[in-house]
């Protein structure tokens, strides 16, 4: 332990750590633009610089490492000027339109540009640059980029995709995609962490509010939403709530009140794609089919795999995802069942992920020229219309989800989580193979933040081992290893975001370590008092395989809920 000295106070530090870590440690706030909380400092934005006693220049504390007896000073009348002349310059080369600006309200730039008192700016207008708006999922703005390299350095080093890079040098720099082409003919899974971490504008999902309203106002649409498991527990930060706060209740209310004329539970499918996935597995298992067998609920996961990972295809489960399942099902049996054309129906599903809304317009999902699912709203763009029609969720009584889709367990709420698929999953290939219910349901292996998590799961002599990966550089390492020859994995779990759907590039602005953990942990106490834990006992599961579906892996089963992937280029 050494000791150094912070605007005149004693501070305690360990040998070799960042000043920046020690300062937020303390309680001493210090403004970043460009830092990744787990990754290497790149020290490109220079706002949290420092003034340190003896030194000549300015340092910049996530690159500084401490020395004992260093003296520090953080809000010094240079530092503070330096911090000023930084947010200036990149206001010079900025857009003015914020009051116009998806993140007018929540941007880190205008945010430094209030608390500094900048007031002014030092240039005329920039050029502009072109807009890619070629994505279904993402929208890049150049003009609003100020280069902080976030984007490139989540893209790279924790998705390990690396689709978008620094272009050009000085004053030509910026950020793009290859051969200066839109992301659609990038590498892009659509993930949208970027998006995420770009502290402007600059990166944004594409808005689909307003044809969302429209239908609402479409006295001849018939306008369904589904709503994800990971929504309920994140959607009120949105709306100043405390992370992790579960609004699953109030959500089903507000829904309604927005106009919807039927609120569907997607942990209603998921506890479905349990169904079909675990039994796909016990076949998989039992007549020598393709192993690992691997999840396919995460969009981004499918469209890495067939774009850098082709020969692990097969290992895919055939199911769609809880949302596509829930969209076949709404178009091919519920419209019909209720006498409706399903060319009427507008079918939305509010989704904490990106690449949900790539999913959603593959040609795989959907049927005669109709998609199974019309629309998808992310998190946030569900908080901008509850606010622009003035509602509060905390002063709204909860209300249950609509039949036929509205009953779910505790385990298919699971999903919003990382390990949530698999832990779901063995509980119910532990009962379809035994007959039996797992002895203890919480399977503590596969939960958590680590980035790979394994587990033995002992059922009636075999040995089931699984794998549990979050964010796609670390199932990258995973294929590595297959790829090398290991062969002592049945099942994989892997979700495309760190932390899993509760992380999702679609999720509010600002999410970190702790509000991600708050998330799982309201999830795994929902579970814990869960009145049914297990996926096989939902009752409208088995009144939908008793009416329609038959039995798990039917030819029906088949029809409404698999589908299939194959290698693709990077074209979207």
């Amino acid at each position: 332990m050494i000791q150094i000295h912070v605007n005149g106070r004693p501070v305690h530090a360990e040998p070799g750590e960042m000043l920046l870590a020690v300062l937020r440690r303390e309680g001493i706030r210090v403004p970043t633009l460009c830092h990744i909380d787990g990754l290497p400092p790149s020290g490109a934005c220079r706002m949290c610089v420092v003034e340190i006693e003896g030194q000549r220049g300015l340092a910049p504390s996530c690159a500084t490492p401490v020395q004992d007896g260093m003296k520090v000073h953080t809000q010094s009348q240079r530092v503070v000027q330096a911090r000023r002349t930084i947010v200036e310059l990149l206001l010079a080369d900025h857009p003015d339109d914020c009051l116009y600006c998806v993140r007018s309200g929540n941007c880190d730039l205008r945010a430094l540009a209030e608390e500094l008192g900048v007031r002014r700016r030092i240039s005329s207008r920039p050029a502009k640059r072109v807009l890619d708006v070629s994505s279904p999922a993402i929208r890049r703005d150049p003009d609003k980029c100020i280069l902080c390299g976030k984007c490139v350095r989540v893209c790279e080093e924790i998705q390990g995709v690396a689709a978008i890079d620094f272009v050009g040098r000085g004053a030509k720099s910026h950020i793009a995609a290859a051969f200066e082409e839109g992301l659609n003919v990038s590498s892009c899974i659509t993930c949208g962490q970027c998006v995420a971490v770009c502290p402007t504008g600059a990166l944004t999902e594409q808005d689909d509010t307003k044809e969302v309203l429209n239908a609402l106002a479409d006295p001849d649409r018939f306008v369904v939403v589904q709503h994800a498991p990971a929504i309920s527990v994140t959607l009120g930060e949105e709306l100043g709530l405390p992370a992790g706060c579960d609004v699953a209740g109030q959500l089903n209310a507000v829904l309604r009140r927005l106009g919807f004329d039927r609120v569907f539970d997607t942990a209603f499918s998921a506890d479905l794609t349990i169904m079909e996935e675990a039994s796909e597995l016990v076949h998989r298992l039992q007549n020598g089919g393709r192993l690992p067998m691997m999840t396919s609920c995460s969009p981004g996961w499918i469209k890495y795999v067939e774009t850098f990972s082709p020969e692990h295809v097969a290992n895919l489960s055939t199911c769609r995802s809880p949302q596509q399942m829930l969209g076949s099902l709404i178009k091919r049996y519920f419209a019909p069942k209720q006498g409706i054309d399903p060319a009427r129906v507008m079918s939305v599903s509010i989704m904490p992920c990106t690449a949900k809304k790539f999913e959603a317009g593959r040609p795989e999902m959907g049927d005669c020229g109709l998609a199974d699912v019309d629309a998808v709203l992310t998190t946030r763009e569900l908080a901008r219309l509850i606010r622009m029609h003035g509602f509060v969720m905390d002063e709204l009584a909860p209300e249950p989800a609509d039949d036929p889709f509205g009953e779910r367990t505790t385990a298919g709420r699971l999903f919003a989580a990382t390990g949530g698929v698999m832990e779901a999953a063995v509980r119910t290939a532990y009962w379809m193979v035994t007959g039996r219910e797992l002895e203890h349901l919480e399977v503590q292996d596969v939960r958590g933040l680590t980035g790979v998590k394994e587990a033995r799961v002992q059922i009636d002599g075999l040995d089931l081992g699984v794998a549990v990966a979050s964010g796609l550089g670390n199932a990258r390492r995973l294929l590595d290893q297959l790829r090398q020859g290991r062969n002592d994995l049945h099942f994989i779990e892997v979700m495309t975001c760190p932390g899993g759907c509760i992380a999702g590039g679609g999720q509010p602005y600002g999410t970190n370590t702790e509000s991600v953990q708050a998330r799982m942990n309201a999830l795994y106490k929902i579970d814990e008092r869960g009145a049914v834990r297990v996926s096989h006992h939902n009752p409208a599961v088995q009144r939908l395989y008793d009416e329609l579906l038959g039995a798990p892996l039917s030819s029906k089963s088949h029809e409404l809920l698999h589908t299939h992937y194959a290698a693709r280029e990077v074209l979207v």
